[in-house]
């Protein structure tokens, strides 16, 4: 029977057939998939277990991060039910469903306890465990379910009987298989890449603490051959290193600026790019407010050149001998700030605490060989971080090929 012939056979029973962009060879001749409720393969599992303040708990990281042991800092409640977890259950979070909060229990985890909130199901044969995970995991799913969540806009929450009337598309369990094993080894290249990048920040991070001096001292642990006999470092305030430039910086409006090639800088990096320049030289930038001055998910020094616009977002900065801007901005990128931020709401570094922030610091021919020798582990940091950003593109396309929607429909 031609796959034509069957998608419609499966029409005239109610069931939409759908075909992927993507087949394996083996599978392209096959008939379409069909669309099934889940709970036809899910149960939800209720094995009582213990109570909140005795149970060995787990959590369902969001997006897609997997199921972890839960650590509590305080003992849970005597009146909570705790249930049992199996492992190669499907377990989710009913108000993080949108969060794309969704995982397997693994082995090392069976079981461990969830309550109500973390339904976990256990799962028939004809569906994979890994194929249903990747297929709740993309965004046309969950986003499409959570519109029928219940509860206020910030407590929104997927009941189980909601999620196991929901519909997925399904091809043969051998297929399944197929797709699965494919998403499993891209998962395994990105989780060896994403440690790659790990171990290369864990050692950059070792050897900043070894390259400069620690709190109380005047030499650092860890010197290049050519100054291990340079003696003590000198200690001056970035004010008397450096000059602000800051009364030169010009905000702009969203609405005014005009589209042009110059970046136009803000706390964090670029923002924009506008007609004009303030600046057109080598300088360095540090944030002057925003959460990221304490969370430093991202450098707060950064420097710039050529023509460049600026707002009052982030301190400018000159600097000529005493001191190479790209130690300082090293430096800066590897102390705590904490005792030089004021406000609470939103931290903010203002020129006065700037300026007051000691600068530890050799001769400049060192200061430039610590500099080279970091932004040389940064390059490499950048560059095994676009290839896990690859490699994750490379999944996000692989899914979109590899599942149906109903614009693929056979017809």
């Amino acid at each position: 029977m031609s796959s034509k012939k069957k998608a419609a056979d499966a029409k005239s029973d109610g069931k939409v057939a759908l075909v992927p962009r993507l087949r394996f060879p083996e599978f392209r001749g096959a008939e379409g998939w069909t669309e099934e409720r889940l709970g036809r393969f899910l149960t939800e599992s209720r094995l009582a277990g213990s109570k909140g303040d005795v149970a060995k708990k787990i959590t369902v990281k969001l997006w897609g991060n997997g199921v972890f042991e839960k650590h509590e800092a305080t003992q849970g409640s005597v009146n909570t039910q705790y249930y049992r977890r199996k492992a190669g259950q499907f377990i989710y979070s009913k108000l993080d469903f949108l969060n794309q909060a969704f995982g397997i229990v693994p082995k090392h985890l069976d079981g461990f306890e969830s309550t109500v909130d973390l339904p976990s199901f256990d799962i028939s044969r004809g569906m994979n465990p890994v194929f249903l995970l990747e297929y709740v995991k993309r965004k046309a799913f969950y986003e499409r379910v959570g519109e029928a969540a219940d509860g206020s806009r910030k407590a929104k929450r997927i009941q189980v009987d909601t999620f196991l009337e929901c519909m997925v598309a399904l091809p043969s369990p051998a297929e399944q298989q197929k797709i699965a094993e494919c998403l499993s080894s891209a998962d395994e290249l990105i989780a060896a890449q994403a440690r790659k990048v790990d171990a290369l920040k864990t050692h950059k991070k070792g050897l900043m603490q070894q390259l400069f001096p620690r709190e109380g001292e005047s030499q650092p642990r860890l010197r290049f051959p050519e100054f291990q006999n340079d003696g003590y470092w000198q200690e001056k305030l970035l004010g008397e290193i450096a000059e602000n430039l800051d009364n030169r910086r010009v905000p702009i409006t969203s609405s005014s600026r005009k589209a042009g090639e110059v970046p136009y800088y803000g706390a964090s990096g670029v923002v924009d790019y506008v007609e004009g320049f303030l600046f057109d030289e080598d300088l360095l930038c540090v944030s002057e407010d925003g959460a990221n001055l304490v969370a430093r998910t991202n450098p707060i020094a950064f420097s710039i050149s050529g023509k460049t616009w600026v707002n009052n977002h982030a301190h400018v900065l000159r600097f000529e001998h005493v001191c190479s801007q790209k130690f300082v901005e090293v430096y800066l990128n590897s102390i705590k700030l904490d005792d030089y931020l004021t406000g609470m709401a939103q931290p903010k570094l203002n020129k006065a605490m700037l300026d007051r922030i000691p600068i530890s610091h050799p001769r400049v021919a060192e200061q430039q060989r610590i500099a080279s020798c970091l932004s040389s582990l940064d390059a490499l940091i950048t560059a095994e971080t676009k290839k896990l950003e690859t490699l994750k593109r490379h999944k996000r396309g692989l899914m979109q090929q590899l599942f149906p929607s109903p614009m693929n429909a056979d017809v």
